[in-house]
């Protein structure tokens, strides 16, 4: 059996760049070889937005990403625990690091008409909530486990009512709050998603994600939902792992149809 992904050694760092001042605003590019320009891929980590997780989670992913032709761009943010993090600092710091690419694009050969977005757990998300936000034009969204559904997250308690301690309080409590964070009541996102979710994720439902598919495909959006079998909540970020290709499929398709065929597979 493989090491559980958030156990084993991290990957390198990217490059790291600032998107604004403070300690946790920045993000980490990996730029693919060949003179470009690069499509990209903005991936957001997960860890029900809680200080204690970082984008060191998804350093593999990034890197296997990488490694089929598109630059990715790692974003860290402010947390639930980190001075500003929660509501709103930790939307405002996704909205404005996504939008930053377009300050780096230039200089670092990235071809901002073919971007995707993908995001884990918290960070799938962030991923959902960040295309109603015209951050930056996107040109899809792979969405691995995501929380999309924040208040029936509060009505399972999951991870203690953690969904609470990012938006401060309950959907009674606040509930203009819940609807302009939580991806199911900003559906149509008018981009096209992807949603994995392995049916044996034992940390956030499987239902959660199947709930946000039939609201966002009412709205017109184009989303589909792919349950992997048998994978749990880490196997979507493990490149190790048989849910990898299900992964590399879905961000190739939204970014152009199958880009790199002919590159090696992971």
């Amino acid at each position: 059996m493989l090491t559980s992904i958030p156990d084993v050694p991290p990957a390198p760092p990217g490059t790291r760049i600032a998107y604004s001042r403070g300690e946790f605003q920045f993000g980490e590019l990996r730029v693919p070889s060949g003179s470009g320009p690069h499509p990209v891929a903005i991936v957001i980590h997960g860890g029900y937005w809680r200080a204690r997780y970082d984008l060191t989670e998804v350093g593999h992913l990034c890197e296997a990403v990488t490694r089929q032709g598109l630059a990715t761009w790692s974003l860290e943010y402010r947390r639930i625990g980190n001075p500003g993090g929660g509501w709103p600092g930790t939307l405002d710091d996704v909205r404005t690091g996504a939008a930053h690419l377009e300050k780096i694009a230039t200089e670092r050969s990235l071809d901002l008409k073919r971007v995707v977005a993908m995001g884990h757990s918290a960070g799938g998300h962030l991923v959902l909530w960040l295309a109603k936000q015209n951050a930056i034009a996107l040109r899809g969204l792979v969405a691995l486990v995501p929380v999309a559904d924040l208040r029936r997250a509060w009505e399972l308690k999951l991870s203690d009512t953690v969904v609470a301690d990012l938006l401060g309080g309950s959907p009674q409590d606040l509930p203009d709050r819940y609807r302009s964070a939580s991806p199911v009541e900003l559906v149509p996102l008018g981009v096209a998603q992807r949603v994995l979710h392995g049916d044996n994720d034992d940390v956030v439902p499987l239902e959660i994600s199947r709930r946000f598919v039939a609201a966002a495909k009412k709205s017109g959006d184009d989303s589909k939902l792919i349950a992997v079998a048998g994978a749990g909540h880490f196997e979507l970020i493990d490149p190790r792992s048989s849910a990898w290709p299900v992964v590399k499929e879905a961000v190739l398709e939204l970014v152009e149809g199958g880009l790199n065929d002919n590159d090696s597979a992971e």
